[in-house]
């Protein structure tokens, strides 16, 4: 049995912001150059510089403005919700796999279909100069 429990927004959205900080271990929060792909081994991943690697949490989504909200969170593990304003919305679960390396299960609608898959990232340091 579900209970809804009403805050009043002046509560809520502090706690939301405050609490996005727990999708990631603090060693992995920041900026940074991140391999992601689908297969645990790495390979066919792709290298990505993340000005904030909450982005991680909305792959499916990594370009919009998406609102993310922490349902749970331990110290390896945790579960975002997003919204994004275009309509898109998932779901995804964090895993810390190394004190480098994540997998990241997630869900939801995109374009209007839906889509489910599993990322691994790992993070390879800070982001370097862009080359010409």
């Amino acid at each position: 049995m579900r209970v809804a429990v009403k805050i009043p927004a002046f509560v809520a959205v502090p706690v939301a912001l405050l609490s996005l900080g727990a999708a990631l271990p603090p060693s992995l929060q920041g900026s940074g150059l991140w391999e992601v792909g689908t297969k645990a081994s790495g390979a066919g991943a792709g290298r990505h510089c993340l000005a904030d690697t909450a982005l991680l949490t909305q792959w499916e989504h990594r370009g919009a403005q998406c609102t993310r909200v922490v349902l749970s969170g331990n110290r390896d593990r945790s579960e975002v919700q997003y919204t994004c304003p275009a309509g898109g919305f998932g779901t995804s679960r964090v895993q810390l796999l190394t004190p480098r390396s994540v997998r990241i299960e997630t869900q939801g609608i995109s374009g209007g279909l839906p889509f489910g898959y599993t990322i691994y990232a790992r993070r390879l340091g800070p982001c370097g100069p862009v080359k010409r």
